[in-house]
């Protein structure tokens, strides 16, 4: 009978040899995952012997892993703001860099009141915004139906109030409706698409990354639509890809209907979030 350990480094050796990023935390979560146990817990167990039944589980996982199927899809769920949210091919796996359109929509609207997350998703950024902001009334907004019962889901289990809504971006809403809108759009450019992870490419939804030929698609169109929906001096705060801050900056300079643009950078020194306020004063398109 083989021991845990071997078993850990004949999958590390493996999933290295498939091209897999992360070789040795993935074959630790992927044990973890088929022991029931932490992946601290994988390492304390080393010599011990993996069970039969054990054993092919794992090697299942780690089948279908080295064929670069994403880990979290796997594992059934993925942490954000320090919450598991159940996750599949039907919705965009939530990024740690994620994360930052929460901390900078908390930043610059701290007391805002009613709040829509564009594109939900799974519906971690609802949930952890409903959370910071238990006086907010908060909605889930999703085009993908199928998006939307994986969004239902968690926010039953994390922030049971955040409405779900199948809507394509503002249309719906009434003017004014929002302090706060918060979206991480598809912003891949037709180029890109064909150059990212297998993981990304082949098993995450296409329409959750897909933003067109110059990756402006969606954002374009929030830009330019989003301030009917929010009431005067709101937010939209959105997630941009690495390159793309000056773009939205300038889409945002010649709409007169924004104060500014403010460029937030992540752990890697990219610019990544931007957030602009709704002027208070009236200004009309000519």
């Amino acid at each position: 009978m083989m021991s845990v350990g071997a078993a850990l480094a004949g999958a590390i050796e493996q999933l290295g040899a498939a091209g897999v990023p992360e070789p040795r935390p993935d074959a630790e979560v992927l044990l973890a995952h088929a022991l029931g146990t932490s992946r601290a817990g994988v390492i304390a167990r080393g010599r011990e012997p993996l069970l039969q039944e054990v054993a092919a589980r794992f090697e299942r996982l780690v089948a279908r892993r080295a064929a670069r199927v994403p880990l979290h899809h796997l594992v059934g769920e993925r942490e954000f703001w320090s919450l598991p949210f159940a996750v599949d091919a039907r919705v965009l796996i939530p990024r740690p860099e994620t994360e930052l359109l929460v901390e900078t929509a908390l930043a610059v609207a701290p007391a805002a009141r009613r709040v829509l997350d564009l594109g939900t998703g799974s519906g971690a950024v609802a949930a952890a915004l409903a959370r910071a902001l238990p006086a907010a009334r908060v909605w889930g907004s999703d085009r993908e139906r199928d998006a939307l019962a994986v969004a239902r889901a968690n926010l039953a289990r994390h922030a049971p109030g955040v409405g779900c809504v199948a809507a394509d971006l503002i249309a719906p809403w009434r003017a004014g409706a929002f302090d706060l809108i918060v979206s991480n759009p598809p912003y891949v450019s037709d180029a890109e698409l064909a150059t990212l992870a297998p993981e990304v490419r082949d098993h995450e939804p296409r329409a959750a990354l897909d933003g067109g030929p110059d990756g402006l698609s969606c954002i374009r169109r929030l830009v330019a639509d989003a301030p009917r929906a929010l009431a005067a001096g709101g937010w939209l705060v959105m997630e941009i890809g690495a390159g793309q801050a000056a773009a939205v900056s300038e889409l945002v300079a010649v709409d007169g209907r924004w104060v500014g643009a403010r460029l937030v950078r992540d752990h890697a020194g990219i610019e990544r979030v931007v957030a602009v306020e709704r002027r208070r004063d009236e200004w009309t398109r000519s």
